[in-house]
């Protein structure tokens, strides 16, 4: 939602919880919660480790200062075993919780692309254009998610454990030393919001312009012959140079908020290295403390200022956090909203031996006038049906409607179960993957033999496209490969691999042509296969037994049709 502000929902901080509830009580659970002990044992080690580095360091910079060379090579010795035990115990930090965030990435990848594609969620998400890049929002968005969720919840850990361990550290060489830490890391915090607050609306502006530039593009390689036919290139050029201008200027805006954070950010980091020097030096000359608490204040004196200014440092991933969580509890939002939401008020029973309306209403949501106003008629086994209509809109809505993805009407329809009817609509589907995948009705059961797919090709005519394919098993995408009319004759193909008792066709001569769609539906009857079509015009009235006519205000006809192509007996609403 380009230029909208970024505002948590009120309910966000529940979203939150329920998804790391949810992962953890899941199946995947079991494994992240060894890992997330792991890291915890992992962050006390560090921490300990740390506050033993300040001694150890502390005592070999005071042996130095007092030449001593046996203290010198003994704490020398140490410090070289502490840094030896703090790097095994950083790197199996950072790997375990790299692995515990590709888990969990994995995990609410799946769950998401399960609701994504259950209930044609994909489908009916297309009424929301306000939830804009669904895909980029599963595939990035998730990514960043996880691993930030874990990455700010273990910097909370460890800025607790490191103020509660360097806080007395600090105390004890200098309580002065101890409540400047403090109220310089507050200050700091606090300057940094104000500075930095707009990074929030304009990461969030750039995510989706980052995402709009990447679909402008694919949309372009998916068109490319049609536009190179139409010479559309001056278009194209104009769009994509205007998404690019848009996230360029945006781009800008963040360069610049960046820009006033550093330079006070940078300068901060700088006074953390002195200003414990310029306490503790005077402490050192009066002869009150040795030479190596200088150092050791340097060191604590970092860490807790560090600890309490996680605001500072993490202040740019937490700007990309609360957009990244914004974004994904929208889309889970939208997808719980869609399926709260039925198909329509049509209800579905899919235990019938043919096809039947009964009392049918379809509209539009804008509009009064029904699209289909109380149908009522009975397709069996064996009875080809035309439905055709003054109106585009009209046979369209019914397809869709029989199909299951229609919204706006009510009425029954009895549908045989889903493997014993299929759906073609005007434009095909052909899979990214082999063709013999392809040819497989629904994507799944067992492999298709040769002879079969070549038996139903050479009946339609689409041997020579198969050679052109270089075979069956070659993974290709088929919409740069093949035509639309090509297209079409594998979805068809598929329908007279997978025989079953319907299948519904919307529009079938548009993309094969008259005598190519004629030959088709010759085909299927010569396999018992009821075909219901729906179609521009009675063209294809000779290769029917019954039509259903859809007039004007819904009104419908339907009849056996006799030679000539008009019903010989008409039964009216």
């Amino acid at each position: 939602m380009a230029g909208e502000r970024f505002e948590l929902f009120r309910d966000g901080w529940r979203r939150w919880r329920t998804a790391v509830g949810t992962f953890v009580s899941s199946d995947a659970g079991g494994p992240a919660k060894w890992m997330s002990a792991a890291l915890l044992v992992l962050l006390l080690a560090i921490n300990g480790l740390n506050v033993v580095n300040s001694y150890v360091g502390r005592d070999f910079f005071t042996a130095i200062e007092a030449r001593s060379l046996s203290a010198f090579v003994t704490k020398g010795l140490l410090y070289i075993g502490v840094f030896l035990a703090s790097t095994a115990a950083a790197v199996l930090y950072s790997f375990t919780e790299q692995r515990l965030g590709l888990h969990w990435r994995e995990w609410l990848t799946r769950r998401l692309m399960g609701r994504y594609l259950n209930a044609d969620t994909y489908y009916w998400l297309r009424e929301h254009p306000e939830l804009s890049n669904p895909d980029q929002r599963i595939a990035d968005d998730v990514r960043v998610f996880t691993a930030s969720t874990l990455s700010l919840a273990l910097i909370l850990l460890n800025t607790t454990f490191t103020i509660l361990a360097f806080s007395g550290v600090l105390w004890t060489i200098s309580p002065e030393l101890f409540i400047g830490a403090v109220v310089y890391a507050a200050a700091g915090s606090a300057v940094t919001i104000l500075f930095g607050r707009p990074l929030i609306g304009l990461n969030y502006d750039q995510s989706d312009r980052e995402a709009t530039l990447r679909a402008e593009l694919v949309h372009l390689r998916e068109s490319a012959e049609s536009v190179a036919l139409q010479h559309r290139e001056d278009h194209v050029a104009a769009r994509l140079a205007q998404r690019v201008t848009e996230l360029v200027a945006n781009s800008r805006r963040i360069i610049a908020v960046n820009r006033n954070v550093g330079f006070f950010t940078t300068g901060y980091n700088y006074l953390i290295q002195i200003i414990p020097v310029l306490i503790v030096a005077p402490l050192f000359i009066r002869g009150k403390v040795e030479f190596g608490v200088i150092t050791q204040s340097s060191m604590a004196f970092a860490h807790v200022v560090g600890a309490f200014s996680v605001v500072i440092s993490q202040f740019q991933q937490i700007s990309s956090y609360a957009v990244v969580l914004r974004r994904l509890t929208g889309l889970s939002g939208t997808f719980e909203e869609v399926a709260s939401q039925s198909a329509c008020g049509i209800v579905y029973d899919d235990t019938g031996t043919g096809l039947a309306w009964e009392r049918v209403t379809l509209r539009e949501p804008a509009e009064e006038a029904p699209l289909v106003d109380a149908l009522s008629a009975s397709v069996p086994p064996g009875t080809r049906l035309l439905v055709t209509a003054k109106r585009e809109a009209c046979p369209v809505a019914l397809f869709r409607a029989t199909a299951g993805v229609w919204r706006g009407g009510e009425g029954r329809i009895v549908r045989p179960p889903p493997d014993a009817i299929l759906f073609l609509p005007e434009r095909p589907y052909v899979p990214v993957g082999t063709l013999r995948e392809a040819l497989a009705a629904n994507g799944r059961g067992p492999a298709l033999d040769d002879a079969r797919i070549q038996g139903a090709l050479d009946e339609l005519g689409g041997d020579s496209f198969l050679r052109r394919a270089g075979g069956l098993d070659i993974e290709r995408d088929w919409d740069d490969v093949l035509s639309l009319g090509e297209q079409q004759m594998i979805a068809f193909a598929r329908v007279l691999l997978a025989a079953p008792r319907f299948v519904v066709l919307d529009r079938p001569t548009t993309l094969l042509g008259a005598e190519a769609g004629g030959r088709a539906l010759d085909l299927l009857a010569a396999r018992s296969i009821t075909a219901i079509t729906f179609a521009t015009d009675g063209s294809l009235a000779d290769r029917h037994d019954a039509r259903l006519e859809i007039g004007d205000h819904g009104t419908w006809t339907f009849g056996p049709i006799d030679r000539q192509g008009v019903p010989d007996r008409q039964t009216p609403q």
